[in-house]
C-alpha cells in the first residue's frame, strides 16, 4: 500500500513539474512588422494609415497570454525610447483613432510587467 501511495505522489509530482510554462510566443519582429505601416504617422504626422490600425488590431488578436502582451509591451518600450516627445504623442494617439484598446500605456517609462490577463481583458494593475 506504501508504495503504491508513493507511485501516486510522485507521479502527480512529476504532473506539475511537466505542466507547461507560459513563454511569450511573440517577438519583437513581429511587433515591429505589424507596426511598421504606423511609422510614417509617427515621423511626420497626417492621417493614420487603414493597414496602421490593422496591424495594431492583428497584433492584439495574436497577443493571446499575458507573456505575450508583456512581450509586446516590452518591444513597445524599446521603441518610444528613440521617439521625440511629438512622436510620442502621435504614436500615443494611434489606439485611440484605431478604436482598439491597447492594454498600456505607449510610454518609455510603463511597467510591463504589469499587463495582465483579467476577465477577458487586458489591464494593468
Amino acid at each position: 500500500m506504501l508504495s503504491k501511495n508513493l507511485l501516486l505522489v510522485t507521479l502527480i509530482i512529476c504532473m506539475v513539474v511537466a505542466l507547461p510554462v507560459s513563454e511569450a510566443t511573440m517577438t519583437c519582429d513581429t511587433v515591429y512588422d505589424g507596426l511598421q505601416p504606423c511609422l510614417n504617422y509617427v515621423l511626420y504626422g497626417g492621417s493614420v494609415p487603414t493597414d496602421c490600425c490593422n496591424g495594431i488590431e492583428s497584433l492584439l488578436a495574436s497577443a493571446t497570454t499575458t507573456a505575450d502582451r508583456q512581450s509586446a509591451c516590452s518591444c513597445v518600450k524599446s521603441l518610444t525610447s528613440y521617439a521625440s516627445d511629438e512622436q510620442l504623442s502621435r504614436a500615443a494617439s494611434i489606439p485611440g483613432q484605431c478604436g482598439a484598446s491597447v492594454p498600456f500605456e505607449i510610454s518609455p517609462n510603463v511597467d510591463c510587467s504589469k499587463v495582465q490577463e483579467w476577465k477577458g481583458a487586458l489591464v494593468i494593475t
